[in-house]
């Protein structure tokens, strides 16, 4: 009778997590990116600054990015926009405006708009028609939002007559790649409303991933793995066919929080977002 020691079969292989090669790549050089926005001024001169707006689902990061921007620049950590990582609700409540300072009594030619998150319940969040009323400068400084009384004209923090400066001219969506998959389909619809207006204004828009090291272990090994990764990659994807934003306006980030550590690899992706953002914003502004 035969029956030889056959060894067993050895198990199968994980799959890659990794590609070989980037599916984006970065500038070569680290300090590409920031010289192009340290030495940004906007094509049009009827404008102080290009305004751009985020916005997205609570606790997305939103004001974290603004944050980490602001340390990247000023290479020091920096927290002047107000964040909170316990309560589940959006704690960004009011219409505010940041200026990165950038010498003695200047600033950059660009701004950042925070706006309260999305949230699937029509009586939490921000409404869609105070973004999209925001999106036409129509919403005033530090005016408070309230998720169950839009604001119309002739309330107080209504302002009758932007001028471009007021107005938004890049729109970014800021999405948690750890979360994507179990956000709800009425915070998408609204993402989705804001977006189709925003085109029909002409108005550019990209979308950054935050949390990138937090969605995919190897890229919390190493941020150098964000544009390898296969899952963010996936994520990327999944980005472009729920809200239609094109693939290569589709960014990874890593925030300034809760990293106290300032790092050349972070700032490079948040440069590499910040530029397309400032290039697709004076795109804007050289049309009008």
């Amino acid at each position: 009778m035969g029956g030889g020691n056959s060894s067993p079969s050895p198990p199968p292989s994980p799959p890659p997590t990794l590609l070989s090669t980037p599916w984006r790549n970065l500038p070569w050089n680290k300090e590409e990116d920031l010289n192009f926005v340290k030495s940004f001024k906007p094509w049009n001169q009827d404008v102080s600054h290009l305004r751009i707006l985020l916005y997205g689902p609570v606790g997305a990061g939103k004001s974290s990015f603004i944050n980490s921007v602001d340390t990247a620049l000023q290479g020091r950590i920096a927290s002047r926009a107000p964040t909170d990582a316990i309560s589940g609700r959006s704690y960004t409540t009011k219409y505010k405006t940041y200026k990165i300072r950038k010498g003695q009594g200047s600033h950059y030619p660009f701004v950042f708009n925070d706006i309260m998150g999305f949230e699937k319940d029509t009586d939490r969040g921000v409404d869609v028609d105070d973004v999209i009323l925001a999106l036409k400068g129509h919403v005033e400084e530090n005016h408070q939002f309230n998720p169950t009384q839009r604001l119309k004209e002739g309330d107080k923090g209504y302002r009758s007559s932007p001028t471009l400066n007021d107005r938004v001219q890049v729109l970014v969506c800021v999405i948690p790649a750890d979360q994507l998959s179990i956000m709800s389909d009425e915070v998408v619809k609204k993402m989705r409303k804001v977006r189709l207006t925003a085109s029909e204004l002409g108005i550019p828009q990209l979308a950054i991933l935050t949390k990138a090291d937090i969605a995919c272990a190897k890229v919390k090994q190493n941020l150098n793995n964000a544009y390898k990764s296969i899952y963010l990659k996936k994520q990327v994807d999944k980005v472009n066919t729920l809200l239609g934003i094109p693939l290569n306006s589709i960014f990874l980030v890593k925030n300034y929080d809760p990293d106290p550590n300032i790092s050349d690899d972070m700032n490079a992706l948040i440069m590499n977002a910040l530029r397309q953002m400032i290039t697709f914003g004076d795109d804007f502004l050289s049309d009008l």
